[in-house]
């Protein structure tokens, strides 16, 4: 039996999350009181996911956590918290965009709404088991991060690849982050220039960089023997970001190469190529 509390900033896609979880099986409820969540719970419900935020009446953290307390005090449900979260500007942006008011913001600027909600949110990310950072994410995106992390009963590790361009800046959602910048520039060969990683002759440029080998024999021997160690401590869900200078080329590729081996181990592996346009983005 499962409970699982879905909350965090308005704006960060906790409509999305809900509708998913729904698609997979689970009972959705959202915008629950606080008061009314253990009589939910205590009524034998299994795999039901319980939307609660700064919207619902009764809410603060403090609540929040004495709930949440005696929830799993109970012991007949095993009980998680999802926070989803996003970076100020962008939740501004997505506000903006589709004209829609912030709920704490009432009269207020937009963005007085969403530090306001940050402040009251703060312990409830801490609290959280799984924290999802949906800045730089699609709906698509934490759709199928919501199936990847929840769509099974099995106790195994969720694991995320996503190359990315230093010139953007590192994932915010990244648990472990590797540098390649290290590696031959396919960017300065003129038949490579405007290919990808994900295309065979770049694929073979990297490959060919007499370094390359020896780099990716020590990443995977590096990265292997952590992943039973994090779920052994309670970890489910791993991010691992490959970054280079544009985030077109060498990480791409380097991305793909970890993703293959892992799902070679048999891990579940979703990739992304953060920064390459929308006609190379994977689904």
């Amino acid at each position: 039996m499962r409970i699982l509390l879905v909350t965090g900033m308005s704006g960060a896609g906790k409509s999305v999350a809900l509708k998913t979880l729904e698609d997979i099986g689970c009972e959705a409820v959202d915008n629950v009181p606080l008061a009314l969540i253990p009589s939910l719970a205590g009524k034998g419900a299994h795999n039901l996911a319980i939307g609660t935020d700064a919207r619902s009446r009764d809410f603060s953290a403090r609540h929040f956590q004495e709930m949440l307390m005696a929830l799993r005090e109970n012991g007949a449900n095993q009980v998680q918290v999802l926070f989803l979260d996003c970076d100020n500007e962008v939740l501004q942006r997505r506000f903006t965009e589709t004209r829609r008011k912030h709920p704490l913001a009432l009269d207020r600027p937009v963005m007085d709404g969403i530090r306001h909600e940050r402040n009251l949110l703060a312990p409830l990310r801490d609290m959280a088991d799984i924290t999802f950072d949906t800045s730089e994410w699609t709906g698509g995106d934490l759709r199928n991060a919501i199936r990847e992390y929840y769509g099974t009963q099995d106790r195994t590790l969720s694991i995320f690849v996503t190359s990315f361009s230093f010139k953007r800046g590192v994932p915010r959602d990244a648990d472990l982050v590797f540098d390649v910048r290290f590696l031959h520039n396919p960017f300065y060969e003129d038949a490579l220039r405007d290919l990808t990683g994900l295309d065979k002759p770049v694929a073979s440029f990297i490959e060919s960089d007499p370094d390359f080998a020896g780099f990716f024999t020590h990443l995977v021997t590096l990265i292997e023997p952590l992943l039973p160690r994090y779920l052994q401590e309670g970890k489910s869900y791993l991010t691992i970001a490959i970054g280079c200078t544009g985030g077109r080329h060498r990480s791409v590729f380097v991305t793909e190469k970890l993703a293959g081996f892992l799902k070679q181990k048999e891990y579940k592996v979703g990739i992304r190529h953060r920064d390459l346009g929308a006609e190379h983005k994977k689904s």
